[in-house]
């Protein structure tokens, strides 16, 4: 199993069981998952990025005994964004990199949005987009932010070729004939924030399961949540569990 959507560091606004990196990696291990893909909390908020990406780095080396692959922060807000960008896929190997546009203040048709991914497909990397990270209802009033809309991506993978997306959190906002478009398109997601009983069987019902991975955003959410939609889903679990895994190697190797 590869979960494609889990965190280190810390989040901002509380503790979180499993936000030491070692006891993550600890919970995975039990459920059997082989390799994680983790981006930071620090990416959110924090200025430094190449400071956050080099930590990342770090942590995934020292304490993910091969199962962290760590997806660097990229704030196209910021300055020098370009550079960060090739310090991730050059000086950190890393296989792609995670964006936080709600919380970075810029919107998928934003014009340095498609230079960042016509950047990110020259080098072959995966781009992760988050949507959103939590329930717009349990924000603090103090940092109200925005879910992406995804709505522009369908244009934008046509306009460049060999572009890798990823939606993280997306399943509670994204629905029907918008995700049907993004999946037709060639964007993938993942399962963490699919709601309902058998939500996962419907799901797959209406899309396949070619563009579909698994994550579980831990540990912002409980891990069990995400290995529970799985089990209830209605479909044979070792299917797919197969699907998953195939498809997060066909994203990494650009297929």
């Amino acid at each position: 199993m590869i979960d494609t959507n889990v965190s280190l560091s810390r989040w901002p606004f509380r503790r979180l069981a499993g936000d030491e990196p070692a006891e993550l990696v600890a919970m995975l291990r039990r459920r059997g998952v082989s390799e994680a893909w983790a981006g930071s909390f620090d990416g959110l908020l924090h200025k430094d990025i190449a400071g956050v990406n080099a930590r990342l780095a770090e942590d995934c080396r020292r304490h993910g005994g091969g199962l962290l692959l760590p997806f660097g922060s990229v704030n196209p807000r910021l300055p020098d964004w370009e550079e960060d960008l090739r310090r991730c896929a050059e000086d950190l190997r890393m296989p792609g990199v995670r964006l936080h546009p709600g919380y970075h203040g810029y919107a998928l048709d934003d014009p340095d949005f498609a230079r960042l991914l016509r950047q990110a497909a020259g080098r072959g990397l995966v781009v992760q987009v988050a949507l959103k990270m939590e329930d717009d209802r349990t924000q603090h009033p103090l940092v109200r932010v925005p879910t992406v809309d995804p709505a522009p991506l369908p244009r934008l993978m046509a306009e460049i070729p060999g572009a890798r997306v990823e939606l993280l959190n997306a399943l509670r906002d994204v629905k029907d004939d918008s995700l049907k478009k993004l999946v037709d398109a060639g964007v993938f997601v993942e399962i963490s924030m699919l709601e309902g009983i058998a939500g996962l069987g419907r799901l797959v019902g209406q899309i396949g399961t070619d563009r579909l991975l698994f994550g579980s955003h831990a540990p912002f959410f409980i891990l069990e949540s995400a290995f529970l939609k799985l089990e209830e889903s209605g479909l044979d679990p070792g299917k797919l569990r197969a699907a998953f895994e195939a498809n997060a190697r066909r994203l990494v190797g650009g297929r």
